[in-house]
């Protein structure tokens, strides 16, 4: 009995970097998509630079909050508000993708904890989101203006932190309904769009009619971009942002929980129907 096989049990930061290894691997794999994908950035940043010059001064009175400068408003809109897609798509994408390789029902029965494997699935999209918006914050920076001498970094990290963590709560929860229904394509245009809507990322939600206001005040994103602006543009300290990040707090508190449950029940109910590897 004493030498009997034990399943190999890898730590969490070697399972986690085993599976951004591999993603990446797969990424570069596809060389001109990455380079096209890199090139868009270039080719965004600069429309809205231009658009930017355009309503400049008519946007200026609703953006003193941020300087008035609609460009860096903008571009801190578009570039973090793609946390939220990543958040968003990126646990269904990388579920679907281990579905239809055969990979997911054989994750499902090593001991790899169920939690682990959710972060691991997604751990590349962040990696990947997290150097897009750096190439558009260097883009914006270097050529186009853009000024963050004043920035409160710490403080945007806490606040990039917060944001991932409550995004990925109702990404996983995503993931989880295609599991269990084997598709998801209606929910998460749902989400989407309304964040392009009512959650501030290109123009303020002061805009709004009151109740679709009081709906942007129901997400995640609406807070972040807020927060993000401030602590970027204009250097805000800790106790201007505080009401920012205890709602980003109280998001994640309630949502990360239970989309670890919400997910859990899926596996469990996709085990019982026999669809687990079914897409």
């Amino acid at each position: 009995m004493e030498n009997e096989a034990r399943p190999l049990v890898l730590s969490p930061y070697r399972l986690l970097w085993s599976f951004l290894a591999r993603d990446f691997y797969t990424e570069i794999s596809y060389r001109l998509g990455f380079l096209v994908s890199m090139g868009g950035i270039f080719l965004r940043a600069f429309i809205f630079y231009f658009l930017a010059q355009l309503v400049n001064d008519s946007a200026a009175p609703l953006l003193t909050a941020y300087n008035g400068d609609y460009f860096a408003f903008i571009l801190i809109g578009i570039a973090f508000g793609s946390y939220f897609g990543t958040g968003l798509t990126g646990f269904a994408q990388a579920l679907r993708q281990a579905q239809t390789t055969g990979t997911l029902e054989a994750l499902m029965m090593t001991p790899t904890p169920v939690s682990l494997i959710i972060v691991g699935s997604a751990a590349w999209s962040y990696t990947y989101t997290t150097l897009r918006v750096f190439v558009y914050l260097l883009i914006g920076v270097l050529f186009l203006g853009l000024n963050l001498s004043q920035a409160n970094y710490l403080a945007a990290l806490v606040v990039l932190i917060l944001s991932i963590i409550a995004f990925a709560s109702i990404g996983i929860m995503t993931a989880s309904v295609i599991m269990v229904i084997k598709r998801g394509d209606p929910l998460t245009a749902l989400f989407g769009n309304l964040a392009n809507l009512v959650g501030g990322v290109y123009y303020p939600i002061e805009i709004l009619p009151d109740w679709l206001q009081w709906l942007a005040r129901l997400l995640p994103i609406t807070y972040a971009l807020e927060a993000m602006r401030l602590a970027l543009l204009n250097g805000a300290g800790w106790a201007e942002l505080a009401p920012h990040l205890l709602a980003l707090a109280l998001f994640c508190l309630v949502l990360f929980p239970i989309s670890l449950l919400v997910f859990r029940f899926a596996v469990e109910r996709a085990r019982a129907d026999g669809s687990l590897a079914q897409y």
